[in-house]
């Protein structure tokens, strides 16, 4: 009886484990059929598009939703959509507090390209176009702001840590050799001293001079004026249009339907929007619908490892 059970037991152990193996190998062969299916649908650079709204004449949408660290994903898709023939008008979504200054200048530059080259760019504001998330818009052809939109913060900020009072009390000690006064400027050891401060408001102030350069260029407000404007602060969209910060107040379809006549698409356009290629990992977690793991991914990485110095950025 003793060994009958054990046999029986054994035969259930395997049994299990050999459902088990089964099941992860199915699991893995099905995983690997829907990324090949996302790569080929991607095409093989990874970013083609896909039409989410049939119509007459293509309109590409391109989303500006993050803290801006990097411009290489608006820039190639200004690029590529502009390279396009069949790109009519392109709309810019922008809901983005800003972020890094050269980044928000490099995109801005891709996007007065491409308006310059006589493609229709209607920018639409989400709920928070501010700082370098306005210079970028500044680029386009026509602003379109909600009603509530927080924009403007027209402005640069520095923000530095320093840790020389919790290091004294641990008995840590730096030691810095270095070739000039400036050369450990900032360094989170040490007293920020006054010839520090004025080297970080000299860069403050040149980089805000850049920015009031651009507003009021395409904007077409005096820059002296524009100065009792530009101070930091925030606007809803209704107080930017007052001031001319903005074109007109409406939603991203409205902006949608300007981009349409600007173009000359005569009907409803086509809507097209970039698909990314995506790796095993964010193809299983973006079908379970779990986005808060990548916004909290992209959230932790950009404000605490990867986040520029020097900013144009609406700080809350």
């Amino acid at each position: 009886m003793s060994n009958g059970n054990q046999n029986k037991s054994g035969r259930w152990f395997w049994g299990i484990a050999i459902g088990i193996l089964v099941f992860a190998l199915l699991f893995a062969g099905l995983s690997l059929i829907l990324f090949s299916t996302a790569l080929v649908k991607t095409g093989d650079k990874g970013f083609d598009y896909e039409e989410v709204r049939s119509g007459k004449g293509k309109i590409a949408i391109v989303e500006l939703d993050f803290t801006i660290i990097d411009s290489k994903p608006i820039v190639r898709q200004f690029k590529k959509y502009r390279e396009d023939k069949s790109i009519k008008a392109i709309v810019l979504h922008v809901n983005s507090p800003g972020g890094g200054v050269a980044a928000s200048q490099e995109m801005y530059e891709e996007v007065k390209k491409t308006r310059d080259s006589g493609i229709p760019v209607i920018v639409s504001f989400g709920s928070i176009a501010a700082s370098g998330g306005y210079y970028v818009a500044c680029g386009g052809s026509l602003i379109v702001s909600n009603p509530g939109t927080l924009t403007g913060s027209i402005g640069v900020i520095i923000s530095l840590m320093n840790f020389k009072e919790l290091t004294d009390k641990l008995g840590i000690k730096d030691f810095t050799i270095k070739s000039g006064d400036l050369k450990d400027a900032g360094n989170p050891m040490r007293e920020i001293n006054e010839k520090d401060r004025a080297y970080f408001q000299d860069i403050v102030d040149d980089s805000y001079e850049q920015f009031l350069d651009v507003v009021s260029r395409e904007r077409k407000i005096d820059k002296d004026e524009l100065r009792s404007i530009a101070n930091g602060r925030v606007y809803t969209g209704r107080q930017a249009k007052d001031i001319k910060l903005v074109d007109s107040l409406g939603t991203l379809e409205d902006a949608i339907r300007i981009a349409g006549v600007m173009a000359k698409i005569d009907g409803e356009p086509a809507i097209v929007k970039e698909k990314g290629k995506r790796n095993i990992f964010d193809f299983i977690i973006g079908n379970m619908a779990n986005n808060e793991i990548r916004v909290l991914k992209e959230d932790v990485y950009n404000e605490f490892l990867n986040k520029p110095v020097l900013q144009y950025k609406f700080e809350r």
